[in-house]
């Protein structure tokens, strides 16, 4: 009987081209057609194979894969923007609302009129009702960290595209057994910039020579604040808030001139949005 080679046997970059180019369409077109048929046509390889190459070199389905993108883009809009739900959810691929509010709550844990709710309070706090929500914050003593990613310009919340670049040249290149955590390093203040001009760096943190592609940025030691965040990554403006606001303002410290960072704890491939843990580092003064 024929057998069909393993991708680790066909040829990483190319294959790894071809995958880089399906996720960029993917994130480009989240409401086009993405099925397995139409990514197929992308990548420029047989349905069957295509398959099968994806959810090696990625961890998971094509269909997976497009669930997950879409309804995190779709979470982010409906924090961010101000358009109606049905239209966002059409936007990334579900015509039907009720199809997109079942998906939304077998991922995200409630329906996507109570996110909506839930991560408004949250970035616009009614000031008359209760002080805005603390998170967790420890002081630490941190180590010289290795970075190597892709630079991302544009919207914090579509880092997520430049991450997809990330994790399928980590993964055709069989590198994960060489990563320690996810990371992402975020240069500019939302509140100062246009979001477009926005600049940001997926990484993975790592000792491994810089895969070529690839680039690679080291931090320094030093002290840290270190906020722990639990949920799905929409959330994180409200900690931030409460890291630069009550808490700075309350421990007499003062942020040094490095960029703040995030460290991903776990995986949104395989952990629900509500168990996500995130670890916020600000850098401070000595």
């Amino acid at each position: 009987m024929h057998e069909h080679p393993h991708p680790s046997q066909m040829g990483t970059s190319h294959l790894e081209t071809r995958v880089l180019r399906v996720l960029a369409h993917i994130h480009a077109n989240p409401g086009g057609d993405l099925s397995l048929d139409a990514l197929s046509d992308v990548a420029a390889m047989s349905r069957f194979h295509w398959h099968r190459v994806f959810k090696a070199i990625s961890g998971e389905t094509c269909a997976q894969a497009v669930r997950r993108i879409r309804l995190h883009l779709a979470a982010s809009e409906m924090i961010h923007g101000q358009d109606e739900l049905p239209d966002i959810a059409a936007r990334h691929g579900y015509p039907s609302f009720d199809s997109f509010a079942r998906a939304f709550a077998a991922r995200y844990g409630m329906t996507p009129l109570a996110f909506r709710q839930r991560g408004q309070t949250i970035l616009s706090p009614d000031p008359k009702k209760e002080p805005p929500m603390a998170y967790p914050v420890t002081l630490r003593s941190v180590d010289p960290i290795r970075l190597i990613g892709t630079l991302h310009q544009g919207a914090y919340f579509r880092i997520s595209q430049a991450f997809s670049r990330l994790d399928a040249i980590i993964g055709a290149r069989g590198l994960w057994p060489q990563v320690q955590h996810m990371a992402a390093v975020y240069y500019d203040s939302p509140d100062e910039m246009d979001e477009a001009d926005l600049r940001s760096f997926a990484a993975v943190i790592s000792d491994m020579p810089t895969p070529e592609g690839l680039e690679c940025r080291d931090i320094p030691a030093g002290e840290r604040a270190v906020l722990t965040f639990r949920g799905p990554y929409s959330g994180l403006p409200s900690a931030y808030d409460y890291l630069y606001g009550p808490w700075l303002a309350g421990s007499g410290r003062q942020p040094s001139d490095l960029a703040s960072y995030e460290i991903y704890l776990n995986s949104p491939m395989h952990t629900p949005p509500e168990d996500l843990l995130t670890e916020i580092h600000l850098p401070l003064e000595a």
